[in-house]
């Protein structure tokens, strides 16, 4: 089965890839700007559905089988939602509150599921818990230089030059990335999907 991924992330494109799935992408268009929730992990929740919903107008002449992915992260601290910093001081204020300390990087999935003439849907939330090294001023100077911090949610990003700067995660590493794939694989088999039938692998690897 054909997975598409509704995000333009290289960091979630890569780590399917990773994990012998090469998905078609396909980037949302979507408004974020009047989404609201409850909290940052209810929020991730719905910009995901807002995502998945945007790019399945585009696949509505599409044959089926097919399954879909949309996911959104953002970091927690202070009871707020972290999303991209908007510049680079945006990036060196979130840094000096970060250091030293544990946040909460949540991902809202969404996934659907079109088999049997059925489209079937589950939105869930994975969350992990980072904890950052106490940096110099000159280490976050350093690092916001690089332009890393104001491509990715929670201005840092672990499999990247930021990977230093993590002393500790408790949960699923995947998921600071961007999707979490133990997370995924349990919502495609709730909609019937097994994880192995998504693989592109090479026929010498079967």
């Amino acid at each position: 089965m054909q997975l598409i991924l509704a995000s333009s992330s290289p960091a979630r494109l890569q780590t399917l890839r990773g994990a012998g799935i090469d998905p078609e992408v396909l980037v949302p268009d979507a408004d974020e700007s009047s989404v609201t929730a409850a909290g940052p992990s209810s929020l991730t929740a719905e910009l995901a559905r807002l995502k998945a919903t945007t790019v399945l107008e585009q696949l509505h002449h599409r044959e089926a089988p097919w399954a879909m992915v949309a996911c959104d992260s953002m970091l927690e601290l202070d009871q707020r939602a972290w999303g991209k910093p908007a510049d680079e001081a945006a990036a060196v204020e979130l840094w000096r509150r970060m250091r030293g300390r544990t946040a909460l990087l949540h991902t809202g999935h969404h996934v659907v599921v079109n088999r049997d003439g059925q489209l079937r849907q589950v939105n869930r939330v994975a969350t992990t818990i980072v904890k950052f090294a106490d940096l110099t001023d000159a280490e976050i100077d350093a690092y916001v230089a690089t332009g890393e911090p104001v491509r990715v949610a929670g201005g840092f990003a672990i499999d990247g030059l930021g990977g230093a700067f993590i002393t500790r995660i408790d949960g699923d590493p995947y998921n600071v990335v961007g999707i979490s794939l133990p997370l995924l694989r349990q919502m495609l088999f709730d909609l019937g999907v097994a994880w192995h039938t998504m693989w592109n692998l090479p026929t010498s690897a079967r």
